[in-house]
């Protein structure tokens, strides 16, 4: 299901297990999810590796909001532009 984020984008949205009842926002576009990572409320990005594509998830205050990547020559330039103070973790 569609929906508008609180900053405007149009992202899909999925309800996580969470007894908080915390959502998820997939992101589709790599400028928009950048500027996520940009935010205050930004904690950490964690970076997962599959066989077919690579998820940037970055965790904000209210909010996890997931890139999802399958050319592999993208992912690897999109790590460079992540804000030095923000914790990145990468996952196997």
């Amino acid at each position: 299901m569609g929906q508008i984020c609180p900053m405007g984008c149009s992202l899909l949205t999925f309800a996580l297990d969470a007894p908080e009842s915390h959502h998820a926002w997939q992101n589709q576009e790599i400028k928009d999810f950048l500027l996520m990572a940009r935010r205050k409320d930004a904690k950490s990005v964690k970076i997962k590796k599959n066989r077919d594509n690579m998820k940037f998830k970055v965790w904000c205050s209210r909010y996890l909001y997931t890139l999802v990547i399958t050319d592999k020559e993208k992912a690897e330039k999109l790590k460079q532009p992540l804000p030095p103070g923000l914790a990145v973790k990468e996952l196997k």
